[in-house]
């Protein structure tokens, strides 16, 4: 049997190529959440495909959540078994390519309900290899960016990311989905203007992906079977969850943040619906408002990434949640559209560093040898509650009648996720490497 070679790690920290071809990325995959899952295809699907936009937003709720779930389950597993292999792009690029020709196979689904099974598994497909990438994706960051830069360069990958969206969505209105008659002679009856935005996801991710994976060198493999690895895996995973008292630091950090993160993630899902319910925005409105909001997440992730690395994640992410929780009780108490519109705007200057600044104390917190896996449980502890809120809006608007005391349940995850967050210790002066208790 031959013994597998150490984990060694390529000397690319502080490599700019390396870090900007791995920021560029973000801003590849970001097109599939912006286009698929929040404006574009999602929209499309309530309105064309399903029977009914009712059904179809049921249906689309549903299936993230069982998406979200999966995701959750997989990701500590891949983690472990990829941190025995030693290897992180083969990962990712396999993951990369499932996402990519699912996404592309969405020009298939035609406005017509008997597309409704096909959408749906392909957009899970799609899903789980955006969402099982990220683990593999993140998990180079501390192997990429200098110590006392880790905080930056996860805010500008963050922050590029949102523009990158936003940038893709952008073209496939103008090109696509305003010009009438549609270019190219695309039929606009059978909705072939808007299910281009399939292959013209898959085809930006494609090409923004590519750097990374000619320009950011990898860690040395392992030369470990894959029998043995996944063996070896699951019982380093298995032995982590027995032995969680050994990374409390760590424990009470992920379960912070799977109370906040379950916050935005609503707040996300519910703006939208709060903007058109309480406000009377129109649609237009709302994808104009959605636009700003994005912008102003991005330039926040970009501004705030400084602060990380000067002050530290810790104090970052405490920040925002604050900054979150007061606007967003602000938001409770005014009437006006412009208002509402302001805090809103402002409020998003907090999203991006959170989850940037996020990234970053995983970065930190991490044991070396297992990032991979740890970066599985990060991915865990940001999907694996992502019921919670949302049945609590909901709970809450039905029963009080009104969507504001709905909303307002929202800040407690804020609260309660930052004062967990209160009894972290974060690494200062070092990498990751000696976080590990």
């Amino acid at each position: 049997m031959s013994v597998p070679k150490t984990i060694t790690v390529k000397p690319v920290r502080g490599n700019r190529t390396a870090i900007i071809a791995w920021c560029l990325f973000d801003w590849a995959n970001s097109a599939f959440p912006t286009i698929i899952v929040t404006f574009l295809f999602s929209a499309y699907f309530t309105t064309a495909v399903a029977a009914n936009p009712e059904l179809g937003t049921a249906l689309w709720g549903q299936v993230n959540s069982v998406m979200a779930l999966v995701a959750a389950a997989l990701a500590p597993i891949l983690g472990a078994i990829a941190d025995q292999g030693g290897r992180r792009k083969p990962w990712l690029l396999a993951l990369s390519v499932i996402c990519m020709l699912a996404t592309a196979s969405l020009w298939f689904v035609r406005p017509e309900e008997s597309s409704v099974a096909f959408a749906l598994v392909a957009f899970t497909i799609a899903g789980l290899g955006f969402e099982l990438g990220l683990v593999f994706y993140n998990a180079m960051l501390p192997e990429l960016a200098p110590p006392d830069s880790v905080g930056r360069i996860s805010g500008w990958g963050w922050g590029i990311g949102y523009f990158g969206g936003l940038t893709c969505l952008a073209l496939s209105l103008v090109l696509f989905v305003q010009p009438d008659p549609s270019p190219f002679g695309l039929d606009r009856e059978t909705a072939e203007h808007v299910r281009v935005a399939g292959p013209l996801t898959a085809a930006w991710f494609a090409l923004f992906a590519l750097p990374l994976f000619l320009l950011v060198p990898d860690r040395t493999g392992t030369g470990l079977p894959w029998g043995q690895a996944v063996r070896r895996g699951l019982g380093t995973l298995i032995a982590t969850f027995r032995q969680l008292r050994a990374h409390r630091n760590i424990a009470i950090f992920l379960l912070g943040k799977m109370i906040y993160t379950d916050g935005l993630n609503t707040l996300f899902a519910f703006g939208g619906i709060y903007a058109a319910g309480t406000f009377g925005m129109s649609f237009d409105e709302i994808l104009l408002f959605a636009i700003a909001l994005n912008v102003s997440s991005g330039l926040g992730a970009i501004a705030f990434a400084w602060l990380d690395d000067w002050f530290g994640a810790k104090p970052t992410i405490l920040a925002a949640l604050t900054g979150m929780t007061l606007l967003g009780a602000a938001i409770l108490f005014v009437d006006s559209k412009l208002a509402f519109t302001a805090l809103a705007v402002g409020l998003g200057l907090f999203f991006g560093p959170a989850q940037a600044s996020s990234r970053s104390l995983m970065s930190r917190l991490a044991p070396p040898e297992s990032r991979a896996e740890f970066f599985g449980l990060f991915a865990l502890a940001g999907r694996i509650t992502a019921f919670l809120g949302p049945a609590l809006v909901g709970w809450v608007t039905f029963a009080a009648g009104s969507q504001r005391a709905g909303m307002a349940t929202i800040l407690p995850f804020f609260v309660i996720g930052g004062l967990l967050l209160l009894f972290v210790k974060e690494p200062r002066g070092s990498s990751a490497a000696s976080a590990t208790a």
